[in-house]
């Protein structure tokens, strides 16, 4: 009876963190958050992502960064539809971390509005920022089911000033939005020089690698304001068909 073999496989650790239980592994990751999610009556987010190393008190641009997110996380919690009870729209989501990401999940909080924080595992210790909802932050070890959630109640994609995780979720979204595999969300890039100085949009146009309609995929704002006023022309309340 004290066999390995012995136990239950729904309580044998090393059977569940086996190599060939990985898809049982990504499905529980996928169940779990949709679980929450529901229960909580998460019906659509926001998600917001932006560098993980910009602080409030970050010297010149960088903290204007950080007040104007966590402005847009205030703004958008308070007139999106994230507070009150039954279903809520709207809700602030980002990838869990500090920066700018917290700055979002601050403003939320300001609002008293519940926001959501999907956090990655990584080899070096990440931990959820504090002004994540206790009961809404969840930790993932797949990417791909991170982003899976990240996208799946998105009624929109704010992209502050990042670094390669802020241009890969950008990227998911714009391709998924390019290729009409997802819905046409607005995508609004914050700091309209921040962006046109790391990417020249304009030459792969010239290149032929994309059409000049596909920069019409997204938006640039400069102020938090400017961003709510793109999003809603955008459609953040429009009905949406279910979700697959």
């Amino acid at each position: 009876m004290d066999a390995p073999t012995y136990r239950l496989a729904a309580l044998d650790e090393d059977f569940l963190m086996s190599a060939s239980m990985r898809g049982v592994r990504f499905m529980l990751e996928f169940y779990k958050t949709e679980e929450v999610l529901r229960a909580r009556g998460i019906n659509s987010t926001l998600v917001v992502f932006g560098s993980a190393r910009m602080k409030a008190d970050t010297p010149g641009a960088h903290s204007r960064w950080y007040n104007e997110a966590r402005l847009f996380g205030r703004i958008a919690s308070e007139r999106g539809g994230a507070l009150g009870e039954g279903k809520l729209e709207n809700v602030i989501a980002t990838g869990g971390g500090p920066g700018l990401m917290e700055a979002a999940n601050r403003g939320a909080r300001d609002a008293g509005a519940p926001t959501i924080g999907f956090n990655i595992e990584l080899p070096h210790e990440q931990a959820p920022n504090p002004y994540i909802s206790p009961d809404l932050v969840f930790r993932f070890h797949y990417f791909a089911m991170r982003k899976m959630h990240l996208v799946m109640r998105a009624n929109a994609l704010i992209a502050f000033p990042g670094g390669f995780g802020t241009l890969d979720e950008l990227f998911e979204i714009m391709t998924l939005k390019q290729t009409g595999k997802g819905r046409a969300i607005p995508i609004v890039l914050f700091d309209e020089a921040y962006w046109r100085s790391i990417i020249n949009f304009d030459v792969m146009v010239e290149q032929g690698v994309i059409e000049a309609r596909d920069l019409d995929l997204i938006q640039f704002a400069d102020r938090a304001e400017d961003v709510w006023s793109k999003i809603v022309e955008g459609g953040i309340f429009a009905p949406t068909e279910p979700r697959p």
